[in-house]
């Protein structure tokens, strides 16, 4: 598999972003092998709360919720998925499947032998983490959901996304920053938008952020389908805790977080919020509440 690799200067001197990096090797699945980024901050000996970004962001988007979870005494781990941030980045959009994010993620949980994860998913970080929970559910404490879920293409997507889809694969300029930008209540800095950027100095870095729309489960019969149906039985029979946090501003998950609240039991009873000043984005536009929230819910729960 051909990929891309940014160069350690481009984040470099990255506002509230001084975290030492980190990195494993995932099989690549042709007979090569792909470095996985990820920051891991707090005590070793701690039980981790895993941090899953979506799409087209990377760690960046934690940096303000790591060190409220760090002092609160978590050890908090926030891996950059494959084509994003620090890991490598294949340069095919047919290198990129949902099954592949989902099999170098479950490499990665695997390989650092993480037990007793909370995990806390947004976007594309739910499409991925909820697999990871069904697959591994032993691993798992307690799951956080935000602005995000787990669709089997047996639902219509709204024209919305459609148009997102086929922007992505096809606007000649795509503008990672400024796509963040446009997701969140507070507003990012320019210095902000340029961090969102820094993994992808030119196009041919950028396919697996162009890909990640088209791989959302849509029809029936799109190839993910039957495994989220598969997994979605696992997570509906699972008893552990579960939160719902997600934005008021973000329009296109708007009740989908009762979805989980019908489905998982362990949603019964827990303090699901919705967020009246947090988009899609919401660790950009409530990140030090959202950990504090997090942080509550593991203590209340353990």
């Amino acid at each position: 598999m051909q990929f891309l690799r940014t160069d350690d200067a481009h984040f470099d001197g990255l506002s509230d972003y001084a975290f030492s990096p980190n990195y494993l090797e995932v099989d690549d699945t042709e007979g090569g092998v792909l470095r996985v980024h990820f920051i891991d901050e707090g005590p070793r000996d701690a039980a981790p709360v895993l941090l899953m970004h979506g799409e087209p962001t990377w760690s960046y988007l934690y940096r303000h919720m790591i060190p409220p979870l760090v002092a609160a005494g978590h050890r908090v781990i926030a891996p950059d998925l494959v084509g994003f941030g620090r890991s490598d980045k294949p340069t095919s959009l047919e290198d990129y499947t949902y099954q592949r994010h989902v099999d170098w993620m479950v490499s990665a949980v695997q390989q650092l032998d993480l037990q007793g994860i909370t995990l806390f998913a947004q976007d594309w970080g739910g499409l991925i983490g909820l697999r990871l929970v069904a697959a591994m559910p032993d691993r798992f404490a307690r799951l956080v959901v935000g602005n995000t879920a787990l669709p089997t293409g047996d639902q219509p997507m709204n024209k919305a996304f459609e148009s997102w889809r086929e922007y992505a694969l096809t606007v000649p300029d795509f503008n990672v920053g400024r796509i963040v930008y446009g997701g969140t209540t507070t507003k990012l800095t320019e210095a902000e938008v340029a961090a969102y950027n820094a993994p992808f100095p030119e196009g041919r870095y950028q396919a697996g952020a162009r890909k990640f729309p088209a791989l959302v489960p849509s029809t029936p019969d799109d190839p993910a389908a039957p495994a989220n149906r598969a997994a979605w039985k696992v997570l509906s029979g699972l008893s552990l805790p579960v939160l719902t946090t997600f934005g008021a501003d973000d329009k296109i998950m708007a009740g989908v977080e009762k979805v989980f609240q019908s489905q998982m039991p362990g949603a019964a009873g827990q303090d699901h919020v919705v967020l009246p000043e947090a988009g899609h984005f919401l660790q950009e536009d409530v990140g030090p509440e959202l950990a504090r929230r997090i942080a509550e819910f593991i203590e209340k729960t353990c």
